[in-house]
């Protein structure tokens, strides 16, 4: 038997009670389900200062930035729910990436862009207002395709009025919504499965 592929799933917010958090956690069940192994990822735990070629030059590689890069490394695709500040995506987002994009390869382990290039990521984001985090999306959807080389699918959610939709740990409320969520989460783990081999 094949062993499973495995994602990583990952907010770009991280705040008590982030919406975000739940709606990724919610595809992480709908992949789990489908056979997919997850790990949810904490960006704020793996403690990156703000991105400095000073500061890389002094003290050189945060470990989390290593750590990240580790993960990449043995996962096969990407969950992730970004949501929208001032119409773009988060400085916690950015800057753990920013860290991971000029982390070098050391020994048998690739460097920062390798790791995530050909793997697919599936793109959220969820919102408390009526446009669902949508204008931050395409500004990630090329940060990752671009800059990173994932593939990402075509098909990508954002949640409006995401309190009324959320609350469950599996499944999203509103049942086209979830019919959504379940089409993107499947997308990634098949073209996961593709990447794996």
């Amino acid at each position: 038997m094949s062993t499973p592929v495995r994602l990583l799933a990952i907010s770009g917010s991280v705040r008590e009670g982030s919406i975000n958090q739940q709606l990724v956690e919610v595809a992480a069940a709908k992949a789990r389900a489908l056979g997919a192994e997850v790990t949810v990822v904490d960006l704020r735990a793996l403690a990156l200062p703000v991105f400095d070629a000073d500061l890389l030059a002094a003290q050189g590689f945060p470990a989390g930035a290593l750590a990240l890069r580790d993960l990449f490394a043995s996962h096969d695709g990407l969950l992730l729910s970004n949501p929208e500040y001032n119409a773009l995506p988060t400085p916690l987002f950015v800057n753990a990436f920013d860290w991971l994009s000029v982390v070098p390869a050391d020994g048998d382990k690739p460097d920062g862009k390798a790791v995530t290039a050909g793997k697919p990521a599936g793109l959220l984001a969820a919102s408390p207002g009526a446009l669902g985090g949508i204008r931050a999306l395409p500004i990630v959807r090329t940060f990752l395709s671009t800059n990173f080389a994932m593939v990402v699918v075509p098909e990508q959610l954002a949640l409006p009025s995401a309190p009324q939709h959320l609350g469950e740990p599996s499944a999203l409320k509103t049942p086209a919504l979830d019919q959504a969520l379940d089409k993107l989460v499947a997308s990634v783990v098949k073209q996961a499965g593709w990447f794996k081999g």
